[in-house]
């Protein structure tokens, strides 16, 4: 098995602390008190070369756009046709200087001559220049001792990545290999964990002690990461439950270093296994491969203590309807014990819509506690399904949409519905695919919709209440506001 070693990349240091960084806003790069907006195009051409992909960092408080690249000053390698440098993304405090991070997963990167084999860029925050005044700091498999293996084809490190700060301040990263090969066999995944300001790095399997089933092939571990400060969630979309195959599994842990060296594993689960819930796991249901997670504050605690989980199962079939796709959502309590709460599909009481073959309902996930210092209620505990096969009619085949629940109480007594046409300004037209990225903060639901006419390629902000067809009320896109014009994929990931 190879394992996950650090390095820097083509060169550099560790980051220094920035100057005067005010600590305390999630999601701010230059350290200001105001929350900013990550938007990645992973398939831009960058210096002539398709699809090595980009980064926009919409500074909050009109303060302009930074973008960041391979080809950006300070930031290791060099772009390279096909890297697809923001697939994906998870913002933290890396070096506690105030200011936030950014971790960009580049799995389809090439390491020396070994293709796909994969690379994750932390990209440092700072008052006077985000992103280009402290080197990055690379993470490539067994690029360094004391960690060994090395690079693999098509291992996609980086394909996911789930970042935050524990309860005891340390900052970690979490990085995805679904593609890892071992002595279990092809794409059994891995996960890449680094913790602390040294950036001390472990890997965990579903070989490693308290992990939950066993390595094998096509398990994909690490295809999917949710993370919140109390808690982290690693999807294994390809597990097979006994003689099911892709049905699907999960694994929750905790921040902390237990005594085996790893992070804590807490609880692990596929559909059939879904502590108090009777559903079965079926072939191709792919259970895990979206998650989200938001904190929780139950009633009678003075603080956050628990979370909400909701877990993607796009592939799952109602009766005779193919991969049209549910939810689950749990509670997890702070002693890592889960208690099943909800089953989502379109043909849930009370849900609008109906479920369609081909929908993916559950492709994509965000959810959010949008007052985390009052008692957590329906109100405040919001969920966003991306429905990305969604045919809003008969001439706009895959149209898409994005369908808005609370995370407690019964899923139909308040949701809403966003489509292209009705809330998402542009379309609706064929193959946009609208939910197929989805992000969160607590004041905006992000709709990225990267797809479809380039005229209509934007992330939209809506509030977490909106009604159905309801507008957004904000919205950037290419050659406004500062971002400059052009797009291939713009969007794809928002954070």
């Amino acid at each position: 098995m190879a394992l996950l070693g650090l390095g820097l990349g083509t060169g550099g240091s560790q980051a220094v602390a920035a100057v005067a960084c005010t600590a305390g806003t999630p999601s701010d790069f230059n350290g200001d008190g105001v929350r900013d907006t990550v938007i990645a195009d992973p398939d831009a051409t960058v210096a002539g070369k398709e699809r090595a992909g980009l980064v926009h960092i919409v500074l909050g408080g009109g303060k302009g756009v930074v973008e960041i690249s391979q080809d950006t000053v300070n930031v290791a390698d060099g772009p390279e046709a096909g890297d697809r440098f923001g697939f994906s993304l998870a913002v933290y405090d890396a070096n506690k200087d105030g200011c936030s991070d950014l971790a960009v997963g580049i799995p389809y990167e090439d390491v020396g001559t070994v293709k796909d084999a994969g690379y994750v860029q932390v990209i440092y925050g700072s008052s006077t220049a985000v992103g280009s005044e402290f080197p990055s700091r690379g993470f490539i498999q067994g690029e360094t001792e004391p960690l060994g293996g090395g690079p693999e084809t098509d291992d996609w490190l980086g394909y996911a990545v789930g970042a935050g700060t524990s309860t005891t301040g340390v900052p970690y990263l979490a990085i995805g290999v679904p593609g890892e090969d071992g002595a279990a066999g092809t794409d059994m995944g891995l996960l890449g964990y680094v913790y602390g300001t040294s950036y001390t790095a472990v890997n965990v399997s579903q070989g490693s002690v308290g992990v939950w089933e066993d390595e094998e092939p096509y398990d994909r571990f690490g295809a999917s990461i949710a993370a919140t400060d109390r808690f982290f969630v690693v999807g294994a979309p390809g597990e097979s439950i006994g003689t099911v195959s892709q049905s699907g599994g999960l694994q929750g842990f905790r921040p902390s270093i237990n005594t085996d060296g790893i992070p804590d594993p807490l609880f692990g689960m596929g559909q059939n296994r879904t502590v108090s819930n009777d559903i079965t796991a079926e072939t191709d249901d792919q259970y895990g491969t979206s998650l989200a997670l938001a904190p929780y504050r139950p009633s009678g605690a003075a603080t956050i203590t628990d979370a909400i989980l909701a877990v993607g199962a796009p592939g799952e079939d109602l009766s005779t309807t193919a991969d049209a796709g549910a939810v689950e959502t749990y509670q997890v309590a702070a002693d890592g014990t889960v208690t099943f709460l909800n089953w989502i599909d379109q043909n849930t009481d009370g849900v609008d819509g109906d479920a369609e073959a081909g929908d993916y309902f559950g492709q994509r996930l965000a959810a959010v506690n949008t007052s985390t210092n009052v008692v957590s209620t329906a109100a405040t505990m919001r969920l966003a399904v991306g429905v990305p096969g969604e045919e809003s009619t008969t001439e706009a085949p895959e149209a898409g949409g994005v369908q808005l629940f609370s995370l407690l109480g019964a899923p139909g007594a308040a949701d809403s519905w966003i489509e292209p046409g009705s809330g998402i300004p542009s379309g609706p037209t064929p193959r946009t695919y609208a939910g197929i990225s989805l992000g969160a903060s607590p004041s905006l639901l992000y709709v990225g919709v990267p797809y479809g006419p380039a005229e209509g390629r934007a992330v939209h902000g809506f509030p977490w209440n909106a009604a159905s067809g309801s507008a957004p009320t904000q919205t950037w896109k290419p050659g406004e506001g500062g971002i400059p014009a052009g797009a291939a994929a713009f969007g794809a990931v928002v954070r």
